[in-house]
């Protein structure tokens, strides 16, 4: 079954928000967003603008991307790469 992009962020937000061992709260304050608003992002209930993925991402020190990241379907090294 495949992660929408909304689902893949709302699990890598958590994820990444977890390992820094922030809160919620502590997570919006950062970000100055409303911590509700963090967790329904959390959540897969909103559809994210790319101005607060971008704020999330500086306030967790990652790029963007990595919040779009899905490891699971990383591409397998390159032959010359091995």
């Amino acid at each position: 079954m495949s992660t929408n992009a909304r689902e893949l962020f709302a699990k890598r937000l958590r994820q990444i928000r977890l390992s820094k061992g922030l809160s919620q709260e502590a997570l919006a304050d950062l970000a100055g967003l409303h911590r509700t608003y963090v967790g329904s992002v959390e959540r897969g209930e909103r559809n994210v603008s790319i101005d607060n993925m971008e704020r999330l991402a500086k306030a967790l020190e990652v790029d963007t991307f990595e919040l779009l990241r899905d490891h699971k379907n990383e591409f397998p090294p390159r032959q010359e790469d091995t």
